[in-house]
């Protein structure tokens, strides 16, 4: 009984030459490094699971579409300055390497 099944799989060409460059470099068959890409994949997938939007997400993404749709814009230099303002605190600054005595 075969304990592996084959995958038959298309590459664009300069995928497979990097496949190629890799298995000599590394001294490994194709098998191998798909094997590991898969791995990899599939472990990073479990790490960063998708999620689905709520209704709200939804909502809020259609109105922005509207929105854009209607030309309300904004430069987004102008957004990350408004962004940064909310979340930023300003903080007494203090010498470094000074402390009370």
């Amino acid at each position: 009984m075969r304990r592996s099944e084959l995958l038959v799989a298309s590459l664009p060409p300069e995928m497979m030459r990097e496949v190629e460059r890799l298995k000599k470099l590394e001294h490994r068959t194709r098998s191998e490094l798909v094997r590991e890409a898969l791995r990899n994949y599939f472990a990073l997938r479990a790490k960063f699971r998708e999620e689905e939007p709520t209704a709200a997400d939804l909502r809020a993404i259609n109105e922005g579409r509207h929105q854009h749709a209607r030309g309300e814009t904004i430069p987004l230099k102008k957004a990350l300055r408004e962004l940064h303002g909310r979340t930023h605190k300003t903080r007494n600054k203090t010498a470094r390497g000074n402390s009370a005595r």
